[in-house]
């Protein structure tokens, strides 16, 4: 079982991130017009998965801000920011903040995607929902990069899931 923390504080997660070099679990995911969105959805490109706790959080907010920048005009990826929050609740973040080049999923209908991708929070004030991690895939869905964050305070490492991507 993984761990991270929170302003410091041990966090046990559910299970371990998906191994590099392996195949990525599948999941359905919901979209913001309720849709439900598979791993089969966007076959035939890379993926950048940008999980994280709530686009409702500074961090999280950011994260989202960065990866949509770095993904303008690239026909090959795609990424997706995927939370726990609703898809009413992405929608207005994402029209409020200009994002248009990644794709918000929510694991309200989901949640075996948490457990499937180790970053199922299991204790603490945050229990339930998700850690923040990066994981790439490439067009095959093989992870290829896998980042957990260790304080979930802090921003994902964008240098290093952007070059793997």
């Amino acid at each position: 079982m993984a761990t991270t923390a929170l302003q410091g504080n041990p966090v046990s997660l559910y299970g371990d991130l998906p191994t590099v070099g392996h195949p990525a679990p599948d999941f359905t995911l919901v979209a913001k017009d309720l849709s439900d969105k598979t791993l089969a959805d966007f076959a035939g490109k890379k993926k950048l998965l940008n999980i994280v706790p709530s686009l409702d959080t500074p961090v999280c907010a950011t994260s989202t801000k960065k990866f949509n920048e770095a993904m303008a005009g690239k026909t090959d990826a795609v990424a997706l920011v995927i939370s726990a929050d609703l898809p009413f609740a992405m929608g207005r973040f994402c029209g409020a903040e200009g994002i248009e080049n990644v794709v918000s999923l929510s694991t309200m209908r989901s949640p075996s995607f948490a457990q499937d991708y180790g970053v199922l929070i299991t204790d603490g004030p945050l229990a339930g929902i998700t850690a923040r991690a990066v994981i790439v895939l490439d067009a095959q869905d093989q992870v290829v990069y896998a980042q957990l964050v260790p304080e979930i305070s802090q921003e994902p490492d964008y240098d290093a899931a952007l070059a793997a991507l």
